[in-house]
């Protein structure tokens, strides 16, 4: 396994390869030497600030420059990370203190005590850099912490260890050799560590490397033609609705399938530049028909499953490839189903075996006393070793009646309306279900809903049926969080939003 993060924090890397970054409305384009030398002057910078070996600080802001080099700096200096996402949190001493945060680093000017403008960090850079020292990470030590929700609403913490970080890194190399022909995308949230594994992973083994947000995405995209392109199911299916789009103004009205297919691949070759070896999704359920449109536009794209408890564990891969499933284990992961057909995710090198900044119990629940990893998510795995995913174990919704009901196939089912975004399913201890839907984008229709509803009502049993919707105010996003930073709706949230109208539903005041 390749020891990728104490590369990083020891040794001062020559590289032709690049990083470039949009940010503030323009582009800054940097070599990986550069950036490397960069971080140890931010590192030394750091030390000025009164950050030591072993301390924490914070890091709530949009991708750029800046978060990068303090997460280089950090690797450098034995500091530990924990990346907010910006936008989800409201963070004020109250963090500092419960996460044991020397400094938290924010986009825009404070004075509040312990937080510091993130742009400071490029403003400010001394002219030398820190002396280079060498730094040798153990497997069990950590760099990072990263958060996920808890059933509390208060988010709990994951002291990510380096032989995770390493394993996974070398697991994705050996599955797509990454190389210095490729050129990788990065827009989702650099809080989420995956993210930043392609920065490590730039310097390792000497790509390219584009960061920007969420908003830039496709236009970075015609500009920087990457390789690669990674995203959320919902990214995608986005931009298949605007190929699609930019497609059909292109070819005539009678034009034949042959030719607006041709139309459709010259979009999607437009709109991502011309060079993509890849797609990568995951994170969240993939549509079956958004799988297909991309490889009927010629693009390769795979689909993999993992967890912030887990890392990666699955990937599709050119070498492996089974449509409908989420891959096979990666090197150094096992799976399993237990008795109840719930995953059970074994590594090598786990994450962690505990959570941080919550009880023992909620722990207990998730991670047993070896480390195996107990998702929660139902699942089968085939004669060949290609995992499926039906849903989440507490996706199944129990009636008033005593039936039970799988919501994800149901769901799945509605979000095939052009017309329906997302959709989400309610009805413990009711007669029936209730979905809650967030309609595509432009003006809700209504009626292509109502006859959508009534066709999936068609496919299934008496007691699968959907017998009230309720068309959401709102489309479902991050901004009104009501949905993840990867795209999944958050069900307790929804429930609350529209509580109100569910109860109304059911006929209760």
């Amino acid at each position: 396994m390749d020891r990728v993060i104490s590369r990083i924090a020891s040794t001062s890397t020559w590289s032709p390869h690049h990083a470039i970054f949009y940010q503030d409305g323009r582009v800054i384009r940097l070599g990986l030497t550069e950036l490397d030398a960069m971080a140890r002057r931010a590192a030394r910078w750091l030390r000025g600030l009164g950050v030591s070996p072993g301390d924490r600080i914070g890091i709530c802001a949009r991708n750029r420059l800046e978060w990068v080099l303090l997460d280089l700096a950090a690797i450098k200096l034995r500091v530990v990370t924990a990346g907010f996402e910006h936008g989800a949190f409201q963070l004020d001493a109250e963090h500092l203190r419960r996460y044991g945060l020397k400094l938290i680093f924010t986009d825009g000017a404070t004075d509040a005590d312990g937080f510091v403008d993130i742009r400071r960090v490029t403003a400010e850079l001394p002219e030398s850099p820190l002396e280079q020292e060498t730094v040798i990470y153990a497997d069990d030590d950590a760099t990072t912490l990263k958060f996920t929700s808890g059933s509390t609403g208060r988010p709990k913490g994951l002291a990510a260890t380096v032989g995770s970080i390493d394993s996974s890194i070398d697991a994705v190399q050996e599955l797509f050799h990454h190389g210095a022909d490729d050129r990788l995308l990065v827009f989702l949230p650099l809080s989420l560590l995956q993210q930043r594994y392609w920065i490590y992973s730039a310097f390792h083994y000497g790509h390219d490397v584009v960061v920007t947000g969420h908003e830039f995405a496709v236009y970075a995209c015609k500009q920087e033609r990457p390789t690669v392109v990674m995203g959320v199911p919902s990214f995608f299916d986005a931009l298949k609705a605007q190929i699609e789009a930019k497609a059909a103004a292109q070819a005539p009205p009678d034009a034949d399938g042959a030719e607006r297919l041709r139309a459709l691949r010259r979009c999607a070759a437009d709109m991502l530049g011309g060079r993509i070896r890849y797609l990568w999704t995951g994170s969240a359920p993939a549509k079956h028909e958004m799988l297909r449109f991309f490889e009927d536009c010629g693009l390769a794209i795979y689909e993999g499953y993992g967890m912030n408890e887990t890392c990666i564990v699955t990937k599709n891969a050119p070498s492996a490839h089974r449509p409908g499933s989420v891959g096979k284990a990666l090197s150094r992961k096992q799976i399993l189903i237990d008795e109840d057909g719930v995953l059970i995710v074994r590594s090598q090198h786990p994450v962690n075996r505990r959570y941080l900044f919550c009880d023992g119990e909620e722990a207990q629940r998730i991670f047993r006393d070896n480390g195996d990893v107990v998702t929660g998510d139902l699942a089968h795995i085939d004669e060949d070793g290609y995992l499926y995913i039906r849903g989440r174990a507490d996706d199944i919704i129990s009636l008033g009646n005593g039936k039970n009901v799988f919501a994800r196939p149901i769901e799945d089912l509605a979000k095939r309306c052009r017309a329906i975004e997302e959709c989400v399913l309610f009805g413990a201890g009711r007669p029936h279900l209730v979905a809650v839907i967030s309609p595509a984008a432009g003006e809700a229709d209504n009626d292509a809903i109502g006859r959508h509803i009534a066709w999936v009502n068609a496919q299934v049993s008496g007691h699968e049926r959907i017998g009230a919707f309720i068309v959401a105010d709102d489309r479902f996003s991050t901004l009104n969080g009501l949905l993840t930073s990867q795209g999944k709706p958050r069900r307790a949230r929804i429930k609350q939003a529209y509580e109100r109208r569910i109860l109304q539903a059911y006929g209760d005041t």
